[in-house]
């Protein structure tokens, strides 16, 4: 079984060289593994609680989806989609926030900061806090456990996020799993050599900070600007520079190859020029980035292309996200009535009944098919041609026993007006009928 890997950004801002260098481009590179299953979304949720300004927030989007796929981000091999095109989600996080304690979100580092802030400044300890801000590492939870995903990519400052969504994951495991575990225990990944890239005054580069060194914004020039106002010391060209602790360097390593990095440290000793130092530095980043740029501007320039590609990962993101939730109601309680027991028989021969079913056939080319139809004889699901009709038998066994898990893999389509959650419940019927 493939690793399943999940990561999002903050959809607040446009995409800075610190979101490339920590996030954007490993998890690329790690998608195109054969033995990883890659979830990337963008956290539209989470940027409610920082920002307010729809138009800010809808040009990051657009800004942020663009970015993942000049990266090389091939949404043919990963699941893309936007957190609010999947309405599991916040299902999932209100049935995980009747769990959580409210004394761990007491220990949230971002509440903890915004408390202590507030006291700092002799203000009411929650003083313009939100239960968004709050609560917000219960959301953060329910994105990963939606998903089952194994590994979480994350900064050090987000360890603590993963540890509450495992904290989270094996309370409600123990109240309603009854033996079976609903969710696995995702963990944090934070690569050694992936330090917190330094923006232009040294500190971690963060939106936060205004100290952000542009990805694609502005082009060359203004990457080359950015480099430019690095600050550093005022040792002049000719004298020799520590290059330890020096933001230029910590660049140049998230960029350069082990031998070009050796020798921008030891030009620097031999009293390389800060001013030749940073040209050095863009030429090395540009390089990497130029291509991607090209690609970047001309998505942008289309979002109706952007809006389906990321329509067609919620699709699929929700073929895995409906199935669960349906679980995860039945376990809680959310269930469908049950008859009085004298209207038993009755009301199972119409549940009986109401079940789609699926049909097999072979047409005049001599292929075989089948389609699943419901009660109302809406086509649910139509199959591709095969050659033989145990072939086709086969995917009406695995839908029948796997429901909506096989569905990313089946060869179907939907049919006309019918949505990922209508065949995912449809199967769900049929798989629950048969456990009877």
């Amino acid at each position: 079984m493939p690793t399943r890997v999940l990561t999002g950004i903050t959809t607040t801002g446009t995409p800075h060289l610190g979101n490339y260098v920590g996030a954007i481009r490993r998890c690329v590179i790690a998608s195109r593994r054969t033995d990883v299953e890659s979830f990337f979304f963008l956290a539209d949720y989470h940027a409610l609680i920082k920002c307010d300004d729809p138009l800010r927030i809808e040009r990051s989007r657009l800004e942020l989806a663009a970015t993942w796929l000049a990266a090389g981000l091939d949404p043919a091999r990963v699941t893309l989609y936007r957190q609010s095109d999947i309405p599991e989600i916040p299902e999932l996080t209100w049935l995980l926030t009747c769990v959580t304690a409210k004394g761990q979100m007491n220990r949230a580092h971002a509440y903890k900061a915004a408390a202590d802030a507030n006291l700092a400044a002799g203000e009411d300890v929650d003083a313009g806090i939100t239960m968004g801000l709050f609560s917000y590492p219960i959301l953060m939870a329910a994105d990963i456990l939606m998903f089952n995903a194994h590994q979480i990519p994350v900064g050090r400052d987000q360890i603590q996020h993963i540890e509450m969504a495992r904290d989270v994951a094996q309370r409600f495991n123990h109240l309603y799993g009854q033996g079976t575990d609903f969710f696995v225990l995702p963990e944090a990944v934070v690569e050694a050599e992936m330090a917190l890239l330094p923006g232009l005054d040294g500190r971690k580069m963060s939106k936060s900070y205004d100290n952000t060194i542009p990805l694609f914004e502005g082009g060359a020039k203004a990457l080359k600007d950015a480099i430019a106002r690095i600050v550093t010391d005022s040792k002049l060209p000719g004298e020799p520079k520590d290059p330890e602790g020096s933001a230029l360097v910590t660049l140049h390593d998230a960029f350069g190859t082990p031998a070009q990095n050796a020798a921008f440290r030891d030009a620097l000793r031999q009293g390389l020029g800060w001013g030749e130092a940073k040209q050095r530095l863009f030429e090395l980043i540009n390089g990497e980035l130029a291509p991607m740029r090209t690609r970047y501007e001309a998505l942008i320039a289309q979002p109706a292309e952007l809006e389906a590609i990321l329509m067609a990962g919620a699709a699929k993101a929700r073929a895995e996200a409906a199935p669960l939730l349906l679980q995860l109601r039945e376990a809680v309680g959310l269930r469908r009535m049950v008859a009085a027991p004298v209207a038993a028989t009755v009301t199972a021969k119409a549940d009986k009944a109401a079940l789609a079913v699926f049909k097999q056939y072979r047409e005049a080319d001599g292929q075989f098919y089948f389609k699943l139809a419901a009660a109302d004889g809406r086509v649910l699901l139509q199959s591709q041609a095969f050659a033989g009709g145990r072939d086709a038998g086969n995917w009406v066994k695995r839908l029948k026993t796997e429901g909506a898990a096989a569905m990313p893999e089946a060869p179907v389509a939907l049919g006309e007006g019918v949505s990922a959650e209508d065949v995912a419940q449809a199967l769900a019927a049929l798989i629950a009928a048969a456990a009877e």
